[in-house]
Parts: structure tokens; sequence; C-alpha cells
């Protein structure tokens, strides 16, 4: 492994070659310099990890060379050595870009701490310029990542994307999961090879393993010819099977052997088939809690989650809302011929204000029909879904309070309580239908035919 490199500038040769014996025995590789030119020669020909200088030297001064150094090689990192009344002069350059300043004389073991850290500050700048390389490859204008929460997110996904290992990916329905399951495929050395996407729930049980494997001629009843499943048109490529939580057990047993052998056995066959395909897993659901229920299996569990990635939901992440406005808003603004061309501030409070139980696909519903409904080039709070105007007024998101209005009609009086209930279950339960279920002792299903009833799933 190759030695780091470790430059001192000081005019004094004792204290400089002092300090170089010392760096020397610890590992580091030394080069010296008499004064600041002298310093800037050497960075300009030799590749150096960190300057540690005097402050004042005959010539350039440390602050110059800090300068120098910085313009050659912005991630260099320089500890700046000053004498006690020199050390406004040293916070001074801390503020230019040095990392931090030592006084003399120079306590060795603060030296070796403050050059420790200087070198971890080194590899997370390198690491972080490979993930910014990375980054650039998965940015696309699907992938809105303005909040922190959302940074972290593709900072995760550009680490798992060169690697082979299966990902599971947490989220509420909405929030994107496909999209960033297309981001790990874009970003990894299978991009070239196909995505393939499969959503457990949208499949009848009795034919999962089906979809999933495959099936022979005759092995049931209308399967009148060979089906390649999933696995095989993934091959070479990435398989994103979606709400795997809502996998049989039966069939969950198949998917473990293929992700411990690498092989499929198409229903209704004999043949082993080697597959070599990446799995990208999604659930809405608590796994944890599916494996004490025994609805699924824990050795599955640990397959799939090698990476774990948690997409928070829009409502914990309103830095997003603003340019996800405007992006959906071009798109579906060219989309109708429509000449929209802004948000108006009060409409843009009451998008900001709104819980989002649908998350991204619901705003992006909000918008599209705001652009279509639209009667000027600007949208306005009357241009909104009606979900979303009264949501926000009521102030959904903190205390849930949609007041009766006894004007009403009795069935619409009755709908506006039970959607003001069905919103605080999802509210408190951080967005889980199924424990909001569990709370207004009513089925999950339930919970979603009403989110479509009312708009928001």
């Amino acid at each position: 492994m190759q030695a780091y490199r470790i430059l001192i500038a000081d005019d004094e040769a004792p204290q400089r070659e002092m300090l170089a014996g010392f760096l020397g025995k610890r590992g580091f590789d030394v080069l010296q310099a008499a004064d600041g030119d002298e310093a800037l020669n050497l960075i300009r020909r030799e590749p150096v990890d960190v300057v540690l200088t005097d402050l004042r030297m005959p010539g350039k001064s440390g602050l110059d060379l800090l300068t120098g150094a910085r313009e050659i090689n912005p991630e260099i990192a320089v500890i700046v050595m000053t004498a006690y009344g020199s050390i406004e002069t040293a916070v001074s350059a801390m503020k230019v870009g040095a990392f931090t300043y030592i006084t003399k004389p120079v306590d060795l073991d603060e030296l070796s701490l403050h050059l420790e850290r200087a070198l971890e500050h080194r590899m997370l700048q390198a690491e972080n310029r490979e993930l910014k390389g990375r980054l650039e490859g998965i940015a696309s204008t699907d992938i809105i990542a303005a909040s922190e929460e959302m940074r972290e997110v593709l900072g995760l996904v550009a680490r798992a994307a060169p690697s082979r290992a299966s990902v599971l990916i947490y989220g509420e329905s909405g929030t994107g999961k496909e999209v960033i399951a297309r981001a790990i495929h874009g970003a990894s050395p299978r991009k070239e090879g196909p995505f393939v996407a499969v959503n457990i729930a949208a499949i009848p049980e009795q034919l999962v393993e089906s979809e999933l494997f495959g099936h022979e001629k005759g092995a049931f009843t209308g399967a009148t010819g060979r089906h390649i499943g999933r696995f095989e048109r993934a091959t070479n490529g990435t398989l994103f099977i979606d709400e795997v939580g809502d996998m049989p057990l039966a069939g969950q047993v198949k998917l473990l052997r293929v992700l411990q052998e690498g092989k499929i056995e198409r229903v209704g066959g004999g043949e082993e088939v080697p597959v070599d395909v990446r799995v990208v897993a999604a659930t809405h659901r608590n796994l944890e809690e599916s494996i004490h229920a025994g609805e699924f299996r824990e050795d599955l569990f640990y397959r799939l989650n090698v990476v774990r990635i948690h997409i928070p939901p829009l409502r914990r992440r309103k830095a997003d809302i603003p340019p996800l406005v405007e992006h959906f808003l071009k798109k579906y603004a060219e989309m109708n011929d429509k000449p929209v061309e802004g948000i108006g501030r009060e409409a843009m409070d009451l998008l900001m204000k709104y819980p989002w139980p649908g998350n991204v696909r619901e705003l992006e519903n909000a918008i599209e029909s705001a652009v279509v409904l639209a009667r000027t080039s600007v949208i306005g709070p009357k241009d909104l879904p009606p979900a979303v105007r009264e949501g926000s007024e009521g102030q959904l998101h903190g205390g849930l309070a949609a007041e009766d209005d006894p004007g009403l009609p009795l069935p619409e009086r009755l709908e506006r309580l039970e959607k003001q209930e069905v919103l605080r279950a999802l509210e408190e339960s951080g967005g889980n239908r199924s424990e909001a279920a569990r709370k207004l002792g009513m089925s999950e299903k339930n919970i979603r035919d009403r989110l479509k009833r009312w708009g928001m799933a």
C-alpha cells in the first residue's frame, strides 16, 4: 500500500528535520521545502496529500503557500504551524481553506491526531468524488434529490450499484421504489442488460411461480406452450421484484433457491436452467414483522437484505416538493400543449402543507390535474384537487382537523369524517397502511380502496 505523502515547509532547518524524522518513522513519505516557492514547485511535480507549513517564512508566506497549493490541488489538506502570537492569523488561514492549525512548539501527539483527521478527510473527499461521478451517471429527470434525505438515498445507490449484491428497497406506496431500482441498474455493470420488473401484488397467487420462473407446456390447465419467466428474461441484467412481501411462502422457497444457486426450474419441468441475474426487491411492508408472523422466510430476508435502502415519504422531505412540482408542471404542460408556466405562492403553500399520503405519485397526479384544468398560465389554489385544498387548509399534516359541517348532507358528512380518521391513522402510523388498518379495525385493502376513491393512491 502506497504511503501518504506529507510536505513540510519551514525555513527553520532543525524544526523541519525533526518533524521529517518523526513522520518518516510513522511510515509517511516526507518531502521538505525551506520556503513557499520551493514547496509550490514540489506540489506541481509530486502528488502531495498533506502540507504542513510554517505561517511565517521569507518570500511566500504560509498563507501564500496555502492559496497556491489549493489552486494546484483543491483537495490538498494544509495544516498551518504558528506561534501563539499569530493564532489570529492562523484562524484567518482556516477561513480561506486551511484544514487546521497547530501551535509551536509542536506537540507531536497533537500533530499525529491532526494528520489522522486530515487524511480521513482526504479519503472522504476521494470517496465523494467517486460517488459524484457515479451519481452523475445515475442522475435522470425521474430522480429529484433536493433534500438531504434523498441525497443520502442516492449516495447508497451509488455505492451499491457497482456490486452484485441484492438490494432491498423500503418505502411507502408512491415513493418511487422502481425509479430507484432503475437507477441502481443504470449505474451498474449490467446496465447494457435487461431491466425486468414484476409486481407480486398484481399477480394472482397461483401464477406467481409461473411468472417468475416460467412453465412448460402442459404444466397446468391453460399452459399451451412453454412460457419464459421473468428470471430468464432478466439474464445478464436486473430483476426488480416489487412488493416482495406479498409473495406466497411456496414461491419464497423457490426464490431463495435461485438466490443461493443461480438456477431456476420452470413449473412442470425437471431441467435446471442457470440464470445470471441481480435481484433488487422492494416492499412497503415491515418484513421483520412478517417474519415474526410466519408470513415471510427469515433466510430469504437475509438474502435480499444485503443492501437496505429506505426511501422516506414525501411529507418527510418537503424540500423535494418545489423541484418535483416544477418537473411535473413542465412535463404535463408540454404533454397537454398548455401554456402553463408556473405556480402561484398560495398554491405552492398548499402543496407544502399537504401530507401526501400517496407520496410522489399523488403529487404527480395533482399537478397533472392542475395543469389540465388551469385557466391561466399560473396555477392557483382553485386549480388544485379538492383533496389537496381541504387537506392543506385543515392542516392534516399536523392535527388532521377537518371539521364536521352540519350543513352538508349526511352521506357527505360521513365520508368527510371517515376520510379524516383514515388520514389521521396513516399519519400516526408513519404512512404504514397495514398498521393504520389495524388501528382502524379494517383491512388494508379497504384503506387502499378509499385512498383510490379520494384520488390519493
